[in-house]
């Protein structure tokens, strides 16, 4: 029988070369390729970090506008605190007489009628309303802390705030307002003072705890 033969195709020097070249070029647009898709992939997620980032400052941006739209006013060099020659103050019960446990409002009001602006803190710490009973201290509004509230007056100006008083009696130390005990029935008496002037007070008004 004859024998067959496997012939083996030969491949020339010049096609060997045009493979190289194809698989060249083929390894080359893959390079490319994933190149590409590595910077889209680094761009948009740089993109979105930095869009993160402008919404953050811009978010900050606008909560520091919010707290400077109404800036406290600050001590000013040749601005004197208000005394007794540029401010007066009024206190008013909105009751003569209240039930023993109950409540009453009292009306306070700093008035400005002297001839330069002054710098007067307002708040309770510093505007102290006191309810005495004879010689004894039943009620300060500064027993507790309060932050500063500096307020600039000029003539004519009128700071009025309510206060409400719970018949209780405040002791040496700050406690919740209705830890407090209540006060016996009886004749009290409030009046408003600078702490800082004691000559600014107002009149002494009279109410009876029933």
């Amino acid at each position: 029988m004859a024998q067959v033969r496997n012939r083996k195709r030969k491949v020339s020097k010049q096609q060997q070369a045009v493979y190289r070249r194809r698989r060249i070029v083929v390894g080359v647009a893959l390079v490319l390729i994933v190149a590409l898709v590595v910077f889209c992939v680094y761009s948009i997620g740089r993109g979105i970090s930095e869009v993160g980032q402008n919404m953050d400052a811009r978010a900050a941006s606008h909560v520091d506008i919010s707290r400077q739209a109404t800036p406290q006013p600050h001590r000013t060099t040749g601005i004197k605190n208000c005394d007794s020659s540029t401010v007066h103050m009024q206190l008013a019960a909105k009751a003569s007489e209240v039930a023993a446990g109950g409540s009453l409002e009292w009306t306070e009001t700093i008035t400005h009628d002297g001839t330069k602006s002054c710098l007067i803190d307002v708040s309770d710490s510093s505007v102290v309303l006191t309810i005495t009973s004879g010689s004894d201290t039943v009620w300060r509004s500064d027993v507790c802390p309060a932050e500063s509230d500096l307020l600039l007056m000029a003539k004519g100006d009128r700071k009025i705030r309510a206060v409400t008083w719970n018949t209780n009696r405040t002791g040496q130390e700050c406690a919740e307002d209705k830890d407090l005990p209540k006060v016996d029935k009886g004749t009290y008496v409030g009046q408003l003072v600078l702490k800082s002037d004691p000559t600014v007070a107002s009149d002494p008004v009279s109410i009876e705890v029933k």
